[in-house]
């Protein structure tokens, strides 16, 4: 075992290495237009890099939030099974559990589940005023939170609060074509503020959904306890729905069986209950958001390797112009391992700057990009910083200077003293 006296672990090495470091970084003091064109290589293709990465992440963030809020594609729906089959017959069960606000909240705490709503709907009547006539609408009975997992948006006015669902509380959501048919003058949104009746029964109406293209019927929400005053008696006894929003489309699957575990811990057995997915949706975007992020990876990849090419030619050019030096430097005692560490200390020095300046000017572009995306295209995109873009910059900088310095680090080591010394 060599002791630490060995040449090896002697200072003296150490400071030939931090020698070579800084013979390194003076030869490219030497000649700063070289240095600066290798330089602004690995500016653009850090910079691309960032760039896209950042504006990919954007891009999937509001991907992410579009889907979340117009597909169901998290979701995970539970509805207790209502029937036997027997003897090719259906037989109704009376004994199925009925889902309830805390079943709701007990759900939201299950691994993988970001939160969860319950909903159950069937059909009523619903006038205007006493002097007007009935209109058939399909209603809904949900929580405060149901907007979140079926894509709804308001035109005017609001949804009902938690508070409203919690004191079941006489207020309603009407869609748009429901609204116009009821308001004074087809005014959909003169009938926020107004009193309608529901099977009779007086309800204030808080929001009107945003009209939808090529929409049919009339449709109302109502809090959750509402549903069995709204609703014919034999719809009001109905399974309802429990619905579960996955916290990310990727946890879909591991959701969904951490859903069925908590339904055989709470009730006995997950038999009783169908548990559903969009298995199909979710699983094709899971795959499309990966995809995508290779995709403009690998496109910011080739900016990156163009800018190390450039790294590599200014190193071979440096180790032609400054073979006879080389030369010196190994007869006075330069091992090949010194001259190797000077000019790995040349290209890590070009890409550890041009990687700090790129990643500025790569944000600097993405955050400009998303501004007129913003402004022109009215989209509600932003660039996404991320600590694994400023990871992969980093490390995709250090990557490069070590892969594309070392081949000239091992031409120069190679010589040998006297021919690099005869060199003209």
């Amino acid at each position: 075992m060599p002791s630490p006296d060995t040449p090896e672990h002697s200072p003296q090495t150490h400071v030939a290495a931090l020698a070579s470091v800084r013979v390194g970084v003076g030869a490219l003091r030497m000649n700063p237009l070289r240095t600066v064109l290798a330089t602004l290589g690995v500016i653009v293709g850090v910079g691309s890099l960032v760039a896209v990465l950042s504006l990919g992440d954007g891009m999937e963030s509001y991907a992410r939030r579009e889907l979340a809020t117009t597909t169901g594609a998290q979701n995970v729906y539970v509805t207790p099974v209502t029937y036997d089959t027997m003897d090719g017959m259906r037989i109704a069960r009376d004994d199925f559990p009925r889902f309830g606000a805390a079943d709701a909240a007990r759900a939201a705490g299950v691994a993988g589940v970001g939160s969860a709503s319950i909903t159950f709907s069937g059909t009523t009547l619903v006038r205007g005023d006493s002097a007007g006539r009935d209109r058939a609408a399909r209603v809904t009975a949900a929580l405060a939170n149901t907007m979140e997992f079926y894509g709804g948006e308001l035109g005017t006015g609001r949804f009902f609060t938690d508070a409203e669902v919690a004191a079941n509380a006489p207020v309603a959501v009407v869609s748009h074509n429901l609204a116009r048919e009821l308001a004074p003058g087809n005014d959909a949104k003169a009938l926020v503020g107004r009193t309608v009746l529901f099977r009779g029964a007086p309800r204030t109406v808080v929001g009107v959904m945003k009209a939808r293209e090529n929409e049919e019927g009339f449709a109302a929400y109502v809090p959750l306890p509402a549903g069995a005053a709204v609703m014919a008696p034999g719809e009001a006894d109905r399974a309802r729905m429990l619905v579960l929003r996955a916290a990310t489309v990727e946890q879909v699957d591991s959701a969904r069986a951490a859903t069925e575990r908590w339904l055989a811990a709470r009730y006995g057995s997950a038999d009783r209950f169908d548990v559903a997915t969009d298995k199909a949706r979710s699983r094709e975007m899971a795959r499309g958001f990966l995809i995508f992020k290779v995709f403009m990876g690998a496109i910011a990849g080739i900016s990156l390797l163009v800018g190390g090419i450039g790294i590599m030619n200014v190193l071979l050019a440096s180790v032609t112009e400054r073979t006879r030096e080389i030369g010196i430097r190994k007869a006075v005692g330069a091992r090949r391992r010194d001259i190797v560490l000077q000019f790995l200390a040349e290209s890590v020095a070009i890409t550890g700057s041009g990687s700090l300046l790129g990643l500025l000017f790569g944000l600097l572009v993405a955050f400009a990009v998303t501004a007129v995306m913003r402004a022109t295209l009215d989209v509600p995109m932003y660039a996404g910083i991320s600590l694994s873009t400023l990871a992969v910059a980093a490390f995709s900088a250090i990557i490069v200077g070590l892969t594309f310095g070392t081949y000239p680090a091992l031409r120069a080591a190679r010589l040998s003293p006297i021919d690099a010394i005869r060199h003209e």
